[in-house]
This record gives structure tokens, sequence and C-alpha cells, in this order.
């Protein structure tokens, strides 16, 4: 590169973040001896970056919860149509719950991405209707409901035809937590515009956008692509990389159901466990996982002793070599009042029919539990 655009700020046109030599632990980090080789016609990848699309690897970086944060509250300064992505299979565990406040005065779009994980047989307008009540509790208010999978480039067309009809010639910024498709649903826009391919580092690792990347839709206005709230109460945030291809659904989902006595529990690998405690004696539980997790049915009774024993081994993930490390698991107890699910936060959900049905949920220290009205 010559002198000149050395002195410029050189931007990873992967993650967006600034691009320097000093601090190989910094986002944005690229060795002095590499950057000499690059042209001014060269694409800017860094190292992180780098890795991550030629080797699958993931580098840590510092940056902080306040820094994501930080970005978040610029956008109720701009006249902007605001993306929430989220995940419809992690539904609230992706939802950003201060959007609204975020936003300020700007609308707010909900976008359900990976509805190609759920049955076929799922209407999308009784789904739609289902975000807009569940958006409603955590008070927002979406302006519309998009149903897409970011993988199909005909979802993304039917897409991008209804956004710039939404957006009024405004800018949209792309808001979301990790690991939702953000930066997927931006590719294939990218793709699909201008044929260029894999522009923005995608992966299965949460936090890959490191700032913001913005994409020029005409002379006054742009798409933003923001980066990705890191949400601790996720179970991703707690496995590695090789466990979380393993809970992380790539296909439809198959619904798996168990008819349960009172006084059985079904274990989700050895990350989570769902205790039946009582009810209307036996009856039916289905529950909604990555088809690759191994379910495992015991007596409660033995339940503890058989963690203990098995973890890592008949249960797993986490790994073998991680079960003196993995956080300790935590109860939580629940009883419906109507057709309910029992949410693990980043891993699936049990679905139940019957009312006053008392259960409990088991899953690592800092991962939410939580019930909701029945989605399927």
């Amino acid at each position: 590169m010559t002198n000149e655009s050395m002195n410029e700020e050189l931007i990873c046109i992967g993650c967006g973040a600034t691009i320097h030599s000093d601090d190989p632990d910094k986002a944005g980090f690229l060795p002095q001896s590499v950057l000499k080789k690059k042209t001014a016609e060269d694409d800017l990848y860094c190292k992180r970056c780098f890795r991550l699309r030629h080797y699958n690897e993931l580098h840590d970086v510092e940056l902080t919860d306040d820094d994501f944060l930080n970005m978040l509250h610029e956008l109720n300064q701009e006249d902007a149509l605001i993306v929430n992505v989220v995940d419809i299979f992690d539904f609230n565990g992706s939802v950003v719950s201060g959007i609204q406040r975020f936003a300020g005065n700007n609308p707010v779009l909900f976008v359900a991405n990976k509805t190609d994980l759920l049955p076929k047989s799922l209407k999308q307008g009784k789904l739609r209707q289902w975000i807009t009540e569940q958006a409603h509790s955590f008070g927002i208010r979406p302006k519309n409901v998009h149903l897409i999978s970011a993988l199909s480039r005909q979802s993304v067309e039917a897409f991008m035809e209804a956004l710039e009809e939404e957006r009024e010639g405004k800018s949209v910024y792309i808001v979301g937590t990790t690991n939702v498709g953000k930066s997927t649903l931006i590719n294939q826009i990218i793709q699909i515009a201008t044929e260029a391919e894999n522009t923005i580092t995608t992966s299965y690792f949460p936090g890959t956008t490191l700032g913001k990347i913005e994409i020029p839709l005409d002379d006054k206005t742009m798409l933003v692509d923001t980066p990705g709230i890191i949400q601790r109460s996720q179970l991703s945030y707690y496995l590695l990389p090789e466990e979380l291809k393993l809970v992380t659904p790539r296909k439809e989902v198959k619904p798996r159901g168990y008819q349960l006595n009172e006084g059985q529990t079904v274990f989700f690998g050895g990350l989570a466990r769902f205790d039946y405690i009582s009810g209307e004696g036996n009856q039916p539980f289905i529950f909604y996982a990555a088809n690759e997790l191994n379910l495992h049915r015991t007596k409660t009774e033995k339940a503890d002793e058989l963690y203990d024993k098995h973890l890592g081994e008949l249960l797993t993930p986490p790994l073998k070599e991680r079960k003196e490390a993995f956080p300790k698991l935590r109860r939580y107890e629940f009883t419906t009042k109507g057709k309910s699910d029992i949410v693990f936060s980043g891993l699936g959900w049990v679905s139940i029919d019957k009312t006053n049905t008392k259960i409990a949920g088991w899953v690592p220290e800092g991962v939410d539990v939580t019930i909701r009205k029945q989605l399927i």
C-alpha cells in the first residue's frame, strides 16, 4: 500500500473493525508483515476474520458489552428504520428487550429468521400473530413482522422488496443479538444486489461483527449492520464452538414426543434437564431441540446420580474434558395455566398441553428458563 493509503483508517470488510498491527488481542488486528503486502485494490480482512473464513477458528478479542450498547444508543439520533432480527428458534433469548428505547421515535420492524427450522405445518399467519403478541409482552410495538430464512435467496428477495417499501426512503439499521443470522442475511442481500460472495464474515460463533458495516442503498441512504449484542442468558455464551455446533439446528427440527409419568426426567444432553413433577398423571410432552442433540429419559430420583456419573459421556455436550469446569445446573419451577412452552434459552423448548402441570427446568447458572404461550 502507498504511504498515503497507510495513513488512512483501514476497515476490515469482514467485521467492520479498524485495521491495526498493535495488539493481537484487539479487534481488527492484522500483522504488519501482511499489511505491507496488501495493495489499495486488495480486500482487507483482519486476522480474526481470515482465520474464521478459512479455518472456522474464532479468536476472542477485547470488546465490552458497553461498546455494543453504545452503538445501539446512537440509533435514536438517526432518522431510520430499525430492523430487529430475531432467531425464531430462540425467540425469547434473541429479542433485544430495550430496542424500543434504543430506537427512539424510529419505527421497529421484526424479522424472524430461521423459519425453515420450524415444522412446515405451522401456518405463517399464526406465527406472525404469535410473534406480535410476544413482542408486545416485551413492550415492543413492531411496525410489521416478516418471516425469513436468511439461507434462502428467494426468501431474502421477497424481504428486500417489502423492505424497500417499508423504509420509505430512510436508512435501515439491522440489529439483533449474537448468532441470530444477521450477517448471513446481509451476505444474501449483498449477493443478490451485486453477486459478490461472502463479503461479511459469518459463522456459528457469537459476536462475529465487531463494528458497524455500512452498505449504500442509494445516494443518500444506507443499510447498516450493527454488532450482535451478547446475551449472557443464552446457553450459547457458555459453550465451546464444537459444542455449539451440536445444539444449533441446521435443518427442520423434528418434534420428539415423550409420554411421561410423574417423577420422570428428560436430559438435553448434559446441558439441561426437564422434570415432570405433577399433573394429570401420564401425559405427552413434545421436545423441540436440534436433531443431533441426544435426549435421555430417566427417573427423577436417579437424575442427580446419572448426571454426576455420565456428564460428558452419555450426557453430552458438554465435552468430557469440560465436566469439572462446566457450570452447575440451577433449578426453576413452573406450573402451567394453559397450553405452554418451557423455554431453555439457546437450546429449545418443551411443549405442554395440560393445565396445572408442575415441572422443573434445570440449566447452567446464568442461563434463562422461561414459560410462554405455546408456539406450535
